[in-house]
């Protein structure tokens, strides 16, 4: 058989052990954060029906989706989102769950979109959403969340910048462009990525807008200042359109709340040329921004979705949720200098110095084990040089070093691989003393 040449596609990638143990720390911050705040974790499968997934997004999503025929004749598509997957998921499952239902979902998803910088076709979402409710209070979490796992991961600079597709929805009622609103939405969510002129160009080619309202609504995005001023310049915006004085009226209401909880003033914004190009968004979105990398895109983003379960189910189920965006936001902590501390697989290192205790080895580290310490046992009988250059290697904090001297002597010598002393310790049937003396060494408590 001819040699395959090994390589990944593009958009896809393999991750090396430094690379997968910093992912695995911000996930676990992640994690952590969402549990502080009550979400319970769930998964859904990779795959699901197409009818599932089609017209859910945008037609971008459409387009980038991955498709095939299953095996067994089935027209399957593989998620793009973990959002759509959950309304399924609610409408499927809610009878049971009861509401509100607050779950977190950190798995991968797939699209065949452009690669860029932090951008690929397979990558991790870290979502969390709130189903059943329509409370502001679930609206401000998913703001609070957001602050509270940035300042959890280290940043502190970063903006969340936040507006309501009532209030857009207002703006395109009172201009007479209310049935187009799914293609203007879209060509906004693209300001900060191609500029205004590229904007007006596709607002006038796919949503029918002319050069006067074209105007109107790109002066709706520079509207600039504190949340007061643009929160009165907005509500003349959409004076006499009762779907936006109920968006500005929710968009006062999450300001104060994200006050009163103690989010700082430079880290939350309000940004009416904020969108999110998805098609399900019906009230508050997000999008969250690194102050010092800008051009990196939105770290944190999600928003509000009241209609997405009604395609599965007949009961109001509506929902309010983010994602963090963990490649891209790996790939903005690489440049900061700020990626995740990611400790060794395991601390204590045993050489396998005498082939005849092979063993006995391993129930020493067994017992190290059980009492909490993490340790690796070199699996062949090499030179103790060699050994110990593989431990400094992975970066080991402490070595136990027993020959067939240290057996029949009934003690073992506990080397400490950062300062290159060592100590003789006692070998007792329970391993207490090594225990204890590995635990001081390590700093486990």
């Amino acid at each position: 058989m001819a040699q395959i040449t090994p390589r990944t596609l593009k958009g896809f990638r393999d991750y090396l052990p430094e690379a997968m143990a910093a992912r695995e720390a911000l996930i676990e911050t992640a994690k952590r954060t969402y549990r502080s705040y009550g979400f319970s974790p769930i998964d859904t499968p990779a795959l699901e029906h197409l009818e599932v997934l089609t017209g859910k997004g945008s037609d971008e999503t459409d387009k980038q989706m991955y498709r095939f025929e299953d095996a067994g004749g089935r027209t399957v598509g593989m998620r793009f989102d973990l959002t759509v997957p959950l309304a399924r998921f609610a409408a499927q499952h809610i009878q049971t769950l009861g509401t509100p239902f607050k779950r977190y979902h950190i798995a991968t998803v797939w699209r065949g979109e452009n690669t860029q910088a932090g951008r690929y076709r397979e990558f991790m979402q870290c979502d969390f959403d709130t189903i059943g409710t329509k409370s502001p209070v679930a609206d401000a979490e998913m703001v609070l969340v957001v602050n509270d796992l940035l300042r959890a991961i280290g940043i502190q600079q970063f903006t969340i910048s936040v507006n309501n597709r009532m209030v857009l929805n207002g703006v395109l009622e009172n201009l007479g462009l209310a049935e187009q609103s799914a293609a203007v939405l879209r060509a906004l969510d693209k300001l900060g990525k191609i500029g205004p002129q590229k904007v007006a160009d596709e607002l006038l080619r796919t949503a029918g807008a002319d050069r006067s309202q074209t105007e109107k609504l790109l002066a709706l995005s520079s509207v600039q200042g504190d949340d007061d001023v643009v929160l009165d310049q907005i509500r003349r915006l959409v004076e006499g359109s009762e779907i936006g004085e109920q968006g500005v009226a929710q968009l006062q209401e999450l300001l104060a709340a994200c006050r009163a909880s103690g989010v700082p003033a430079e880290n939350l914004k309000l940004d009416v040329s904020i969108a999110r190009g998805l098609d399900y968004y019906t009230g508050t979105v997000i999008e969250t921004t690194l102050d010092q990398l800008p051009a990196i895109g939105s770290v944190a983003s999600g928003g509000r979705y009241d209609n997405l379960a009604e395609l599965f189910t007949k009961q109001e189920l509506p929902g309010v949720g983010a994602s963090l965006g963990l490649d891209r936001l790996l790939e903005a902590l690489r440049q900061l200098n700020l990626s995740p501390c990611t400790p060794p697989s395991a601390d204590v290192f045993v050489p396998l110095f005498d082939k005849d205790h092979t063993n006995d080895y391993l129930s020493i580290a067994a017992k190290l084990r059980r009492s909490g310490l993490r340790v690796e046992v070199y699996p062949e009988a090499k030179k103790l040089g060699k050994q110990l250059q593989y431990a400094d290697r992975r970066g080991f904090r402490a070595a136990v070093i027993i020959g067939a001297d240290e057996f029949a002597a009934g003690n073992c010598q506990v080397k400490d691989l950062s300062e290159g002393v060592s100590h003789t310790c006692v070998l007792s049937e329970d391993a207490s003393e090594l225990i204890e003396q590995l635990q001081t060494l390590i700093g486990v408590e």
